[in-house]
């Protein structure tokens, strides 16, 4: 028989969190394999596509040049550096680490699910009925922050990066190692950046936060915003301003979402 939830201990609570953790794991090392079986979709079609100069972003950014009328001064012709491993073990390290990347981000929808599944029962009946389709948005959240990274931030770090020289007779040759990391890095941390609503939706939901502590420490949050994104971006300007972006976007929209359920709260 099932024990009720309050008559249960923290043992009992720690032994039903450790299923849900072993079936997120399995969940996650399952689509690693599959991504590590078929490597050449995922490095030739996907992680070193932003090295080929007909990669739509690019193409995107060489449109938008011509059609403003500077010719091709946006457009990438070639690529600026060539990749190369320095390293005996330095391919499989890459293949290895990529599949896991690979098979986490495929599988955050159901580790979330299942997350959600052990926090679920400790809510209440109104509680539960407001969150509703949390897991949906929090997935499309994170996809969209992982594809924002990957088509925006990726490809225009590795770009300026790849093509920086202190002097003409020192030629780039970045290590794919180098080169996995930085994409792989910045698209995850982008699409866990983008999870900030619902870290806010559920700060404000237990009384941690409200729209007008938000509102108040706006400024300091957009020194923050900047911090992080120096963190979790290369050392170059434009990765930093394109991160800061789209935080600041989100945090206006947090605001909005603690507004809306302290309003609720209050009813």
């Amino acid at each position: 028989m099932k024990k009720n939830e309050q008559d249960m201990s923290f043992l009992d609570h720690l032994e039903i969190l450790r299923w849900h953790l072993i079936r997120s794991g399995i969940a996650i090392l399952i689509l690693s394999i599959l991504a590590f079986i078929f490597k050449e979709i995922i490095f030739d079609a996907i992680l070193l596509a932003p090295k080929d100069p007909n990669f739509l972003t690019y193409r995107f950014l060489c449109n938008i040049s011509q059609g403003l009328g500077l010719g091709d001064a946006l457009c990438i012709k070639e690529s600026p550096f060539s990749l190369m491993n320095i390293n005996m073990a330095g391919q499989f390290s890459a293949h290895l680490m990529t599949s896991i990347y690979a098979g986490f981000i495929l599988a955050f929808p159901y580790v979330f699910w299942e997350i959600w599944r052990f926090i679920l029962p400790a809510l209440k009946e109104k509680e539960t009925k407001v969150t509703r389709g949390v897991v949906f948005f929090s997935s499309l959240l994170f996809l969209t922050g992982v594809t924002f990274g990957y088509y925006v931030i990726a490809p225009l770090s590795i770009n300026f990066l790849g093509s920086y020289q202190v002097s003409q007779t020192v030629a780039n040759q970045i290590s794919l190692t180098s080169f996995v990391s930085t994409v792989t890095t910045i698209s995850l941390a982008n699409g866990i950046i983008f999870e900030l609503p619902i870290l806010v939706y559920f700060l404000t939901k237990i009384g941690l936060l409200t729209p007008e502590f938000m509102r108040t420490y706006r400024r300091h949050a957009m020194v923050i915003t900047l911090i992080l994104s120096a963190i979790i971006t290369p050392p170059d300007i434009t990765s930093q301003i394109l991160v800061s972006f789209p935080l600041i976007i989100l945090y206006e929209i947090s605001i909005q979402i603690s507004k809306a359920i302290v309003k609720k709260n209050n009813l």
